[in-house]
């Protein structure tokens, strides 16, 4: 099919003419201007073809093979015959007090999908970070209503005045629901008071926070409250740790590097050894009585963590309690206690599929988007940077 105008096909614009296309160094020049029509007065709402002044406007507009593009709109200004009012005429491609294409503005929001710099967004789009910053504080996120599963997790924002910023998730559909200023009590207190179907909320997932359990309990009275078990294992495993610092320091200097050095090993699951990996662990642990019983103590914990549902998940657990009190290491105290004051969180994360795996994996987007900005001071523009990527 042959086109009676092409180049107006090639640029995707309707109702305009095109007088002159050129090149200068890496932009595209295209002057243009709209086809002349009937306009009403936006005072009066008469009808008026009559001109009264001509504008060359540039407007910038999204890459054309290979370069960037600016176009020079030859734009009319009308005047209206009935009430002496003067306007310019409609241009459908370009919004109101922009001098971008619309077009453009799409492109620039979409590339902030991504966790890119704002910098860098705006350098290839050819526009000043400033009005990439302009175009994106337009877009704004609202969350209405709460999902049957929440996640609720903190992470270090450094926005607003704040260290630490609070992160809503829906764990079920794998959506991010808000993000908060900050971790306050009072504050998550007002804003979940706020939403009148919270008490259609189901489950509550969290990680081992007293000040969050108390929260739950308050606006989800009917939710039942899920510790993570990332969580509830990290705790073991510090607890590991200290026993293995503290046995490595009677060692002299060349065995404590290389108990340094085999930590990872040490942490590893057993299920996941090698043949010679389990020979070196089984040489550390004949060298101390305490980290021996501190690596059983690891592993019955991980047979802890695979039972099939809370009723069994209770036995094993009184099974490890009793083992803690047979071996007695004082750095598994902790531990123990947390686990008798989570006991109930503990047991309900076994009947249900939830954890908090998807937020950590938003925290860590998250801390992707803030080394790129080198930080986001904005808390707004913070908020609605992660927001529009997990959109």
């Amino acid at each position: 099919m042959l086109y009676k105008d092409y180049t107006q096909e090639l640029i995707g614009f309707k109702d305009v003419t095109i007088t002159l296309v050129e090149r200068k160094e890496n932009y595209l020049h295209i002057h243009m201007k709209m086809h002349r029509k009937i306009h009403k007065c936006p005072r009066c709402g008469k009808d008026t073809n009559k001109i009264h002044d001509y504008r060359t406007q540039r407007i910038k507009d999204i890459s054309s093979f290979g370069n960037f593009t600016l176009i020079h709109l030859r734009k009319r200004r009308y005047v209206c015959p009935f009430c002496n009012k003067r306007f310019y005429e409609a241009t459908p491609f370009l919004p109101r007090y922009q001098r971008v294409t619309s077009r453009l503005i799409a492109n620039i929001l979409n590339s902030f999908r991504g966790v890119a710099s704002i910098k860098s967004l705006a350098n290839s789009a050819n526009i000043s970070p400033t009005t990439a910053t302009r175009i994106f504080d337009h877009k704004k996120y609202t969350n209405k209503k709460l999902p049957r599963v929440i996640s609720m997790d903190e992470f270090r924002g450094n926005a607003g005045g704040e260290k630490f910023q609070c992160i809503l998730t829906d764990p079920e559909n794998k959506k991010v629901l808000d993000i908060l200023p900050n971790r306050k009590s009072e504050d998550l207190y007002r804003y979940f008071l706020k939403f009148k179907d919270r008490h259609n909320v189901e489950y509550v997932v969290i990680d081992m926070s007293g000040p969050y359990r108390c929260l739950a309990r308050t606006v989800f009275p009917k939710a039942k409250i899920i510790a993570d078990k990332y969580h509830v294992v990290r705790q073991v495993a510090w607890a590991f740790e200290n026993v293995r610092k503290a046995e490595q320091k009677k060692f002299h200097e060349q065995r404590r590097k290389y108990f340094k050095r085999s930590r990872k090993l040490l942490l590893k699951h057993p299920d996941k050894l090698t043949a010679d990996e389990i020979d070196q662990v089984e040489a550390m642990l004949k060298i101390s009585e305490r980290l021996r019983h501190a690596y059983v103590l690891k592993n019955e914990f991980y047979k802890v963590m695979r039972s099939k549902n809370s009723y069994e998940a209770k036995k094993n657990l009184a099974r490890w309690n009793m083992l803690y009190y047979g071996y007695n290491l004082p750095e598994f105290y902790d531990c123990f206690k947390a686990f008798t004051n989570w006991q109930k969180e503990i047991l309900n994360s076994f009947d249900v599929p939830y954890t908090n795996g998807y937020t950590e994996g938003i925290n860590n987007k998250i801390k992707v988007i803030k080394r790129n900005a080198y930080g986001l001071r904005n808390f707004e523009r913070f908020r609605n940077r992660i927001l529009h990527v997990m959109a």
